[in-house]
């Protein structure tokens, strides 16, 4: 029987990149799922891809997001699986880092994970799954890259705390850390930086390449199924060895 029949999945984040790759295949293997997003493009790009889906626009940074999750999951049902994945990533010196920098990386990065498990830990039913992303960049002490690192860095710290206090009642809270994964999420820089930032990147992974949106789904898919059922508090890097060095 495929490991989501009869399941339903809320991912935030899920209408590009590890998300959406994640979003079609629990489809695939029987599953219902609700995706969020920003993007009207991708919003709608998303509705095409996978039309049993519920996709939602959501701001993870909005104090309110979170209310306006758990009222669509009331409306449905409880959820099996919740995957935290949504984020925002920006790149600066120390000395460009000013309040409103700090406060929207913050705000989308942390508040709003913390914000949106809060209000649907209820909805999610004994013996289910909480998935959130981090980046591998808690671990790469990159210059530039110091409040988005925090940013993962606390959610690793959120995740094994969700874990003690959902334990009780058989939930399962795992932490996914992708690497160089070849999805839009560095969009954000200009072409020259991003492929000299990328080739940087793959010179330190030990399998030497940027891995599929794919190959990261697959494993927070493994978290958020069955075949994870005594995994808990649990850190699983899916980045070709970049961290290993």
């Amino acid at each position: 029987m495929p490991r989501f029949t009869n399941k339903r999945v809320l991912i935030t984040g899920g209408t590009s990149g590890i998300g959406l790759a994640g979003a079609k295949r629990i489809v695939d293997e029987g599953g219902q799922v609700l995706v969020t997003g920003l993007n009207e493009r991708r919003l709608d790009e998303s509705r095409r891809a996978i039309p049993t889906a519920a996709v939602l626009r959501n701001d993870a940074a909005d104090p309110s997001s979170a209310d306006e999750l758990a009222a669509r999951v009331q409306s449905i049902g409880k959820l099996d699986g919740l995957w935290l994945n949504a984020g925002y990533a920006a790149v600066g010196t120390v000395e460009e880092v000013t309040a409103d920098f700090f406060d929207r990386m913050m705000s989308a990065n942390v508040r709003g994970p913390v914000l949106q498990l809060a209000r649907l830990s209820h909805l999610i039913n004994e013996g289910g799954s909480v998935v959130v992303t981090s980046s591998t960049s808690t671990y790469e002490g990159a210059g530039m890259a110091s409040v988005y690192s925090a940013t993962k860095g606390a959610l690793v710290a959120l995740a094994r705390c969700w874990a003690s206090a959902l334990a009780p009642r058989g939930i399962r809270v795992n932490v996914l850390v992708p690497g160089p994964i070849e999805t839009n999420f560095r969009d954000f820089m200009a072409d020259d930086l991003r492929a000299s930032f990328e080739a940087s990147v793959v010179s330190n992974v030990a399998l030497g390449r940027i891995g599929s949106a794919e190959e990261a789904a697959a494993v927070a898919l493994f978290l958020l199924s069955d075949d994870s059922s005594y995994v808990t508090g649990s850190q699983y890097a899916v980045d070709g060895g970049l961290t290993m060095r």
